[in-house]
């Protein structure tokens, strides 16, 4: 079962997706102010694309940006098809 774990390291900040403590993808993501955050980058590993992984991290972002009170700007193009087909996400979109 894959897990993800938050890395906020104040510039580059990422969500990892672990299965089996092996990195299998991550989002990575800036703050822009101190109310938005940029999120830039997704990648899954290729043995385990299509399995619904992408759209986890991208949950977990909109978790943490709910929690946070924050706005997601997605400039990924992965994260931003998944918020354009996801209406259940579009109050934490910047």
């Amino acid at each position: 079962m894959a897990t993800i774990t938050h890395q906020n390291t104040g510039d580059k900040s990422q969500f990892i997706l672990l299965e089996d403590d092996k990195q299998i993808g991550l989002m990575t993501y800036k703050m822009e102010g101190s109310e938005k955050m940029v999120i830039d980058h997704t990648e899954v590993d290729s043995e385990h694309e299509g399995k619904g992984h992408g759209e986890s991290l991208v949950n977990a972002g909109v978790a943490y940006a709910r929690e946070e009170n924050l706005k997601i700007l997605p400039l990924c193009p992965f994260v931003k098809k998944i918020f354009q087909e996801n209406k259940e996400i579009q109050d934490v979109k910047a």
